[in-house]
């Protein structure tokens, strides 16, 4: 069984072809810039250098063509023929509460993905393009929606609930939903594996750390509290998006400014968070770059970060009633060992020691390394995510029919025996 893992941006699909039967990936790539000009595919291959070309992408349906036509292309393909494709499994950001697992994607599915573009501006309406372009090019292939929302359906009431009028929750569905459900679920899982203990043992904080941030309290194997809420604009620092802030900063510039609904939801969305402390930078490589050379504001900026991150640490390790493990992952949790040296600095009346040395060796995206001293209480872990190999379990035990819907996910993962490898068919 070969399946296809697609993850759908606003300007970006990235996808993996995963062979079940063997376990391996056989090829993996991204198509950026769609929509824009020069836009192009990186594409690798095991064995081979990696292979980018450019290709115009005015939107998602050509950016499939794209994907499906390189797999198929006799010197960089790994298929001979479309057909070869068994299943795709596509990421969906939103599923509200309607969707608490992976589903079989049909016409009543995506009509009801359709009803939460609200909820996730941003991500929804992208992966429904994705779903329909795929639907398109593979019509007789089965297609299933993994959602990221789906691993913190697990939250008691009084977590993703908020203190607003009942009614907007019965009427709207105002609540905390959660995001990066995938992520969290993957890396806490391999978190378990590494320190030879089953899921249901232990409490684990994980962070996913890139453009968007949300942190995640897993005890028990089930998330029991999340930083993201309503929509992914809630909780840490990103690179634009403002996190937590006071509601009445709101209605203070609207008095101030005039700015209508749509205006504000940009600039907390687009030109907040890093971006909007330092004016000039997001990318957290900018940020360190100019903080070392002496900008005030960037160096402001690395605080702020490093300062929330801290207290939702706190926090959830006080609603778990302890702790065992953080796990970082994502771009800039992966690969910033500056990052995570100013999160945990002060960090050891909580138990958590960080070996400096083990922490700049862990900045990979290749490999999973504990960061803390051997007599840490806490461990502290840099755990690259593999989102896309949730989706494609899932989607594997779906078509076999072992999905079970009570536990969501299949963990087949968290062997400790598991390694990340990439297989030529």
């Amino acid at each position: 069984m070969i399946i296809l893992a697609l993850n759908c941006g606003s300007s970006s699909v990235k996808y993996q072809l995963y062979d079940w039967n063997g376990r391996g990936i056989m090829t993996k790539g991204i198509v950026e810039r769609i929509g824009l000009d020069n836009s192009f595919i990186n594409h690798e291959e095991p064995g081979k250098d990696v292979y980018k070309a450019e290709y115009k992408c005015p939107d998602h349906g050509e950016a499939l063509k794209l994907i499906i036509n390189t797999l198929l292309d006799k010197e960089v393909g790994v298929i001979k023929e479309i057909n070869a494709i068994s299943a795709v499994g596509h990421r969906v950001v939103h599923g509200g509460e309607h969707f608490s697992s992976s589903v079989m994607i049909d016409e009543k599915v995506l009509s009801a993905i359709k009803e939460f573009q609200d909820l996730a501006p941003l991500h929804n309406p992208h992966n429904i393009s994705g779903i329909e372009a795929a639907k398109a090019l593979l019509p007789n292939v089965p297609q299933v929606a993994v959602f990221d929302t789906a691993f913190h359906q697990t939250m008691p009431p009084y977590a993703y609930m908020y203190a607003v009028p009942y009614e907007w929750y019965k009427m709207y569905g105002v609540r905390r939903y959660g995001f990066h459900g995938t992520s969290h679920l993957y890396v806490s899982r391999r978190a378990a594996a590494i320190m030879g203990k089953k899921p249901e043992e232990l409490k684990i904080i994980t962070m996913h750390v890139g453009n968007g941030v949300s942190i995640a309290a897993v005890r028990n194997g089930i998330s029991v509290d999340t930083s993201m809420g309503l929509t992914p604009l809630e909780g840490a620092v990103m690179g634009t998006r403002s996190g937590d802030l006071d509601p009445a900063i709101i209605l203070f510039m609207i008095e101030k400014e005039g700015f209508y609904a749509h205006q504000l939801d940009m600039i907390l969305n687009k030109k907040s968070g890093l971006l909007g402390i330092t004016g000039k930078y997001y990318d957290r490589r900018d940020v360190d770059k100019y903080a070392a050379e002496g900008d005030e504001r960037c160096r402001l900026a690395q605080e702020i970060e490093a300062y929330r991150l801290k207290k939702y640490i706190g926090a959830y390790a006080a609603a778990m009633g302890g702790l065992d493990a953080v796990v970082f992952t994502a771009g800039a949790g992966e690969l910033n060992y500056g990052l995570r040296e100013r999160v945990m600095d002060g960090m050891e009346f909580m138990g958590m020691k960080l070996d400096p040395e083990r922490n700049k060796d862990g900045a990979s995206r290749e490999k999973e390394t504990v960061i803390s001293t051997d007599d840490s209480r806490v461990k502290v872990m840099v755990i690259p995510t593999d989102e896309e190999l949730v989706f494609v379990e899932d989607v594997a035990a779906i078509l076999e029919g072992k999905y079970d819907i009570h536990t969501k996910f299949t963990y087949s993962f968290q062997d400790q025996k598991f390694k990340r490898k990439i297989v030529h068919k």
